[in-house]
């Protein structure tokens, strides 16, 4: 199966590392072993969006695919359309299922946005301790619909990813530091001269300082200028606020990405 989408494209980065990416012709399904609570790392990557008769059929697949494989707890669907054709959702989300929309951004060049701050410092981390805070800081970074016990669990899991990667040569990862605290950080990783950031975070206390907007900008330069990148790529949610300080920095949104994903909420 080929794929058109630029976001699904640079999301296999990172299965591609220590998952399994197995083609079905139809379709893709994507596992990460060492991470099953981590939805997007285990999922059904379709052709096209669904139609109505799909509804119990795509359950199957994601049962016979990935669930009898691993321990999860959810079902993820994405679908390889540019435009975010949405297909025939109903019955998913009358089942429960949450109707997912990305927005995908690009750009070859950045600029210094207009609130840039310049307390902060921007380097790639290295540090066992750094590391730590990184750990700490995309947990703070949760959305409220993911109970903190097990959001601890699937970010301590990527973060090892990340880490590992980062020793393997496959990108970087960046810490906004105000003194020794690391107030925000990401991650960029790479192939085939195509950079894709990863999990931006800063602080809830440090929020609407420009902190965010100069980690992607002084990140963005560094893939340019050392890893000799050509082109990044940033996946946000289409109705969050951070995809207006990427678009500050030279980012513009290029394709609408979509998906469906369910699990197990806490009461």
């Amino acid at each position: 199966m080929e794929i058109k989408s630029l976001g699904y494209q640079t999301d296999l980065i990172f299965p591609d590392y220590d998952g399994e990416i197995i083609d079905r012709g139809d379709y893709l399904f994507i596992l990460t072993p060492d991470n099953p609570t981590f939805h997007w790392g285990n999922f059904i990557l379709f052709k096209n969006p669904p139609k109505s008769c799909d509804f119990e059929q795509w359950k199957k697949i994601f049962n016979q695919e990935i669930s009898s494989r691993l321990d999860v707890n959810h079902m993820t669907f994405g679908w390889d359309s540019i435009k975010g054709k949405t297909g025939d959702i109903k019955l998913f989300v009358d089942d429960g299922f949450d109707f997912e929309k990305s927005i995908v951004l690009s750009t070859n060049e950045v600029n210094q946005p207009k609130k840039h701050n310049k307390e902060t410092v921007i380097r790639p981390i290295t540090e066992d301790w750094e590391w730590q805070q990184a750990r700490l800081n995309q947990i703070a970074c949760r959305d409220s619909c993911h109970d903190i016990a097990s959001y601890t669990r699937f970010k301590t899991d990527q973060m090892l990813r990340y880490r590992n990667m980062v020793k393997s040569g496959l990108g970087h990862w960046f810490g906004a530091f105000l003194g020794k605290e690391l107030v925000a950080d990401l991650g960029i990783f790479q192939i085939n001269n195509r950079a894709r950031f990863q999990s931006v975070g800063t602080n809830p206390n440090y929020r609407r300082l420009g902190i965010c907007g100069t980690l992607v900008y002084e990140a963005s330069q560094y893939a340019f200028d050392k890893m000799k990148s050509k082109t990044l790529v940033m996946v946000a949610d289409e109705d969050y606020h951070a995809a207006r300080i990427y678009e500050s920095v030279g980012f513009k949104p290029t394709e609408r990405q979509v998906g469906l994903s369910w699990w197990e909420k806490s009461q």
